[in-house]
């Protein structure tokens, strides 16, 4: 047998490890690739899933309806202002409330005497039913709007958003319509008012 240069020995040895290295190198990129692409795939499901459409029921709120009412009110409202000895006058008679609707913190420390209290954020056609259950009766209000030298018990509110136009707008909304509101901006000390409460004037 022939024996090979040193040399070339050395070269043999070199080419051999190179060819190693080289299969060695495509095996683990070939591995490499495929993992990648299953990955991918199972990746690119997750990022599009099935999603169900959530119907959205929208709110028990009809603005335009509460517009029409508004617009009905408007007219009617201005033929049912009564000063205060009209007022007083009408309080005596069968058949009448005084309601008031503010809240119940301010009605027990002062309110016109004789008014029952529901307060305003607790209107429902059931509550109002229980308290008033004849939809003739007549209704006679009034706010702290009414009222000028009393900021415990009659702060009043910005003029445009006085609590007798919600009052009075909801009122005619469920159904009553026989009301009548306080037209005058009065002093606590009136002498033809008559109030009750735990804080009234001496």
């Amino acid at each position: 047998m022939k024996t090979l240069p040193r040399l070339s020995l050395i070269t043999a040895l070199a080419i051999a490890s190179a060819v190693t290295l080289t299969s060695t190198a495509t095996a683990t990129a070939t591995a490499t690739a495929t993992a990648t692409a299953k990955e991918g795939s199972v990746v690119g499901l997750n990022e599009t899933p099935t999603v169900a459409v959530r119907k959205i029921e929208p709110s028990k709120v009809d603005y335009k309806g509460f517009q029409l009412i508004t617009k009905k009110v408007r007219d009617y409202r201005a033929g049912r202002l009564v000063d205060l000895d009209k007022f007083n006058a009408m309080s005596g008679n069968k058949n009448t409330i005084i309601l008031d609707t503010r809240s119940a913190n301010a009605f027990k420390g002062l309110h016109i005497k004789g008014a029952i209290h529901l307060n305003f954020s607790d209107f429902t056609a059931t509550k109002l039913a229980k308290m008033i259950p004849n939809k003739n009766t007549c209704i006679l209000i009034y706010c702290n709007n009414n009222f000028k030298d009393n900021k415990r018990h009659f702060e009043g509110k910005s003029i445009e958003l006085a609590l007798n136009i919600p009052t009075f707008i909801n009122l005619y909304g469920y159904g009553y319509t026989n009301i009548y509101e306080l037209s005058e901006h009065l002093s606590v000390k009136d002498k033809r008012l008559k109030l009750d409460g735990a804080y009234v004037p001496r």
